[in-house]
């Protein structure tokens, strides 16, 4: 009896020596699986798209362990969430506006925002549909409808909107113009004939085989089109984020920028 009573001693302990080595191997294991993946979540302008998706591609194929989640819209929205404290690690507005707003907010690592791209904006039209040959056209009897994204929240809309002011001819459309809540909406709007015309980024133009191109807006009569980007104060991933920002101007970025109609800007 007793010997038996020694051997169950025995067992027990082998037993509870087993069940904290695996417990131990399990918890290592979890935590080594969960410092080993980190999640960055990347808020940018919808226009960036088709660009950041292909970067992404790049970019987590040398680093596989980090999950890029983007979030696309229009930028006001964007800055309204990031104020309103969505966990966000990366901001890449498409007008220096909205990022200036965050910035003031101290919501900004502000060693870290960078002026990273240009844009133009174009006249559009159904792809079926008469060309426009001039902005000052859309003043003509024969366009019904103007589609412009909301100048408030969206650049290319208030870009649009400074366009047409200073050609002297917004008083005069502006019974016609239909507000978009990005631009994205605005080249739908276009591309299935809700719209006569439209007012888009020239790096959208491209990416529609529905629409057909006018002129492209002088530069004189706009606002500076430009990208900036920034890692937010409250990341959880600071480094890595910082690294991201610096790998979008890298020469694989760039390259794929420019594939779809972007220009780097100088600073």
């Amino acid at each position: 009896m007793k010997r038996r009573q020694i051997v169950t001693f025995i067992a027990g302990i082998a037993a509870v020596a087993l069940l904290t080595v695996g417990f131990g191997y399990v918890k290592t294991g979890y935590f080594a699986i969960a410092q080993g993946r980190t999640s960055l979540t990347v808020s940018a302008a919808i226009s960036l798209t088709e660009s950041l998706q292909e970067i992404k591609q790049i970019y987590t194929r040398s680093k596989p362990n980090i999950a890029v989640t983007y979030n696309f819209g229009a930028s006001g929205a964007l800055q309204q969430q990031i104020e309103q404290g969505a966990p966000v690690d990366v901001f890449f507005s498409a007008a220096a506006k909205q990022m200036d707003a965050l910035q003031e907010k101290g919501l900004l690592i502000t060693e870290t925002r960078k002026t990273l791209l240009n844009n133009r904006i174009v006249l559009i039209t159904p792809k079926n549909a008469p060309a426009l040959t001039s902005f000052r056209d859309l003043s003509s009897s024969q366009v019904k409808r103007i589609a412009i994204g909301e100048p408030r929240s969206v650049p290319a809309g208030q870009y649009a909107q400074e366009v047409l002011q200073n050609l002297g001819i917004f008083e005069q459309i502006k019974p016609k113009i239909v507000y978009a809540n990005n631009v994205r909406q605005v080249l739908t709007y276009v591309e299935t004939g809700n719209v006569d015309a439209g007012i888009v980024y020239i790096t959208d133009a491209k990416q529609s085989n529905g629409v057909k191109q006018g002129p492209i807006a002088p530069e004189n009569l706009h606002s500076p089109i430009v990208y900036p980007v920034a890692v937010l104060k409250n990341s959880k991933n600071i480094p890595i984020a910082t690294d991201f920002v610096q790998f979008l101007s890298s020469h694989p970025a760039k390259a794929v920028f420019q594939k779809y109609g972007f220009t780097m800007a100088n600073s």
